[in-house]
């Protein structure tokens, strides 16, 4: 596992707008705050999301991209790819790879962070079909399609030369083997959240979901009582 002094740019692909900051803005705040570069990729505009009907569907997808680019800017991220492909049908397609291996071409990290493609049991909300389609993308777009200039020579064509990335961090998988201690970026962590007013019921309930969550998380991790964590499985990708 590389160490954060050796990363200067890492890049988050998830499948919607939130998914990022349930998943990893704390991580992703401690990150910024290091001086080391976020990208975020996300997948689908969420347009199949919300709770209000009142609100045409026409109109979800940039209500979704405004509320993430708000988001993204409280933990210090400003570069983000949106790639439109449809929310609640996404499927890990060779056009999906393409486009995910743009984008790592594009920003070239050193890390990317993702969401499981494996399916958990335990906790099946972090196994949205989407999800489980984006993370499957984005590690085939990591290996091999991202770093082999004989596939998607298109790409070659936009001027986007191969890029190996070294790790992958995967997020809500049963196994973790790297945490990262977000209690002092919790808050915006909570703020970034909070952005996404669109998909919020209960924005205090969740805070307190979320607290538990990472509470336990830092337990697992043998931190102190009242400390905060996020998990991930680290996979070396050399």
């Amino acid at each position: 596992m590389l160490s954060d002094d050796d990363i200067e740019r890492v890049l988050v692909v998830t499948a919607h707008p939130d998914d990022v900051d349930f998943g990893a803005a704390g991580s992703v705040a401690t990150w910024t705050d290091r001086g080391i570069d976020v990208s975020y990729c996300i997948v689908t505009d969420g347009d199949a999301g919300g709770f209000d009907p009142d609100v045409p569907r026409s109109e979800i997808p940039a209500i979704r991209r405004a509320e993430q680019t708000a988001a993204a800017k409280i933990v210090g991220v400003t570069d983000l790819h949106f790639l439109g492909h449809p929310d609640g049908r996404l499927v890990a397609s060779l056009e999906l790879r393409r486009d995910i291996a743009r984008v790592i071409r594009a920003v070239r990290p050193q890390r990317l962070v993702c969401q499981s493609p494996d399916r958990n049991y335990q906790r099946i909300y972090a196994s949205h079909p989407d999800h489980l389609a984006a993370g499957e993308a984005a590690l085939c777009a990591v290996y091999p399609d991202a770093r082999n200039p004989f596939v998607f020579t298109e790409l070659m064509g936009e001027g986007l030369e191969p890029w190996a990335v070294a790790e992958v961090w995967v997020m809500a998988g049963t196994q973790r083997d790297a945490f990262v201690d977000v209690t002092d970026a919790f808050d915006r962590k909570i703020a970034a959240l909070r952005a996404h007013e669109s998909q919020m019921t209960d924005a205090d309930a969740m805070t307190e979901m979320v607290r538990s969550w990472l509470g336990a998380t830092a337990m697992d991790a043998g931190l102190p009582a009242g400390r905060l964590a996020e998990g991930f499985m680290v996979v070396s990708t050399a």
